[in-house]
């Protein structure tokens, strides 16, 4: 018996699966409301925190306790304060932050999971308004783009530590947003120029990152649809987190752009919670239910069928390695 499964032998555990949407949901709030980031100062009192943060008061303690219960704070002597995973990954101040994705997943994911019978029964998207609506409202955008950060911040390092780099002398990151994990490759390896192609309302979020990062004019911005424009070229091009967002006929017409786009003896790098490896399966699986929730074809997929959109494009080297926790990285070398 896994950990995943560990109690669904009983009907203890099975209401307890039943009822995790709860911690979710409080980790959710949490964030939402901003409880880690009023801790990182210092500890305080359930009743300082309901002033701090414009609360009613009623429920507060039981709120603050199940926190405690979950790993998140900490309490001793009625005095609160954050527990060291938490005060690393769940203040905004901090670079390591990466509530942005989980603020996208309370206002969008989670609603749209109270869907997931309507998903299975129609095949539609459940999650409310289009990326279309997204991409028109600059303040969604830009969460869209924090939640984005939160993912590349975590998988940057590990990306770059799991390709040898040497050599390269470009890489172009294909839905690359606001360029968070383009500019992480750039500064561990100067010799590179770097280069994103997304849709062209990414590009003032681009810039004021870029200034941020101290990458002004060694990142540059591509703006274009990848369905009809053609892509930049590079040695090494990115494809992370994309493809799962379309149908399999997409993603096999995505690679054969992304073979147009490498250099000779160049690389397309694939990273996605691909359905492969035991280990991961349920984390994954419940992202490719995300894509039915949220896109008209999207969905996880598996390394073979990659692999044979790599080879039909011509491709004549293709690896799969695990990459952190959940992703899987699938090389694919050009002569």
């Amino acid at each position: 018996m896994t950990t995943a499964t560990a109690g669904r032998d009983t009907a203890a555990g099975i209401l307890r699966l039943g009822n995790a949407f709860c911690d979710a949901k409080a980790l959710l709030t949490a964030v939402e409301l901003g409880v880690f980031d009023a801790l990182h100062t210092g500890p305080a009192t359930a009743d300082e925190l309901r002033e701090r943060l414009g609360l009613n008061g009623r429920g507060l303690s039981d709120f603050l306790q199940l926190l405690v219960a979950l790993d998140l704070l900490t309490e001793d002597s009625g005095r609160y304060r954050n527990a060291p995973g938490a005060d690393r990954f769940l203040v905004r101040e901090l670079p390591s932050y990466v509530g942005g994705f989980l603020l996208r997943s309370n206002r969008n994911l989670y609603p749209a999971w109270g869907k997931l019978t309507e998903a299975l029964r129609t095949g539609a998207p459940q999650a409310a308004g289009s990326f279309d609506d997204v991409i028109a409202d600059p303040g969604l955008l830009g969460q869209f783009v924090r939640m984005m950060d939160a993912l590349t911040q975590i998988i940057g390092p590990e990306l770059i530590d799991a390709y040898d780099w040497s050599g390269q002398r470009s890489v172009l990151d294909v839905g690359g947003c606001r360029g968070n994990l383009a500019g992480q490759i750039v500064k561990a390896h100067p010799e590179l120029s770097g280069l994103v192609f997304d849709l062209p309302q990414m590009e003032p979020f681009f810039d004021e990152h870029m200034a941020e990062m101290g990458l002004t004019g060694r990142v540059s911005f591509h703006g274009g649809d990848f369905f009809k424009d053609p892509l930049p070229a590079a040695d090494v091009v990115l494809m992370g987190h994309v493809l799962h967002d379309w149908d399999e006929s997409q993603r096999r017409g995505l690679v054969h752009k992304a073979y147009d786009a490498v250099n000779p003896g160049g690389t397309l790098l694939v990273y996605d919670r691909m359905l492969d490896d035991a280990h991961s399966r349920v984390e994954n699986l419940v992202i490719s239910l995300d894509m039915l929730l949220v896109s008209t074809g999207g969905s996880e997929y598996t390394s073979e069928e990659l692999r044979g959109h790599a080879e039909s494009a011509g491709f004549t080297s293709v690896t799969v390695t695990p990459l952190g926790d959940f992703d899987t990285l699938v090389v694919c070398r050009k002569d």
